[in-house]
């Protein structure tokens, strides 16, 4: 099997973090992470495939922002760090006044934005796109950390891919993304949980 190895330098954002099986923290387990920053000093990403059920209205409800959306809409749970914050992830090319986010997000890749502002989330809440994320949390690493991690095999790299962050299957986005770089997810040893693969949110 060819396993891709990143070196330090090499390890460019943003990309996917795929777990490999070996991974079994409930956290991380068949986990996706959007990994939008690495430098010396440490990395951040967010999980992209645990949709939690808490529902995007209810928690909207309680800082007075109205959303407009589908009303089964849940947040996602995008790490263990710092649970209660959100952060917003959108397709912003398809949004009339998709300019007014240039100054107060940061475009992740062409057409995709990643952003805390609550007057970007408030505006996206009334006409929310049809490619939104609602992030509960996100996944950070100390310095030198992930790269440890990564030469021990615990993680792979894929390119970004917008069919899977956005993936309305997300039960499936992890053996999807070993796909994309050439891995049959049937092929990979088999590691059990030591309890269930449920993530307590």
């Amino acid at each position: 099997m060819q396993v891709m190895s990143v070196a330090a330098a090499d390890l460019e954002t943003p990309v996917l973090l795929l777990a490999m099986p070996q991974v079994l923290d409930p956290f991380f387990h068949q986990a996706v992470v959007l990994l939008v920053h690495h430098d010396d000093e440490g990395s951040v990403g967010f999980i992209i495939n645990r949709p939690t059920e808490l529902p995007i209205e209810d928690i909207l409800d309680g800082m007075e922002i109205h959303w407009q959306g589908a009303n089964d809409a849940t947040a996602f749970f995008g790490g263990p760090v710092q649970s209660q914050m959100g952060t917003i992830l959108f397709r912003d090319r398809d949004l009339a006044d998709a300019q007014l986010y240039a100054a107060t997000s940061t475009e992740v890749q062409s057409g995709i934005r990643i952003g805390q502002q609550l007057e970007d989330l408030d505006r996206l809440a009334q006409n929310p796109p049809a490619q939104f994320r609602l992030l509960l949390g996100y996944a950070g690493w100390g310095a030198g950390q992930l790269m440890d991690e990564i030469v021990r095999n615990d993680w792979l790299t894929a390119p970004l891919s917008e069919d899977l962050l956005f993936s309305e299957n997300s039960e499936e986005v992890w053996e999807s993304a070993l796909r994309s770089v050439g891995l049959d997810p049937a092929s990979l040893p088999s590691w059990t949980m030591p309890d269930d693969e449920e993530t307590s949110n």
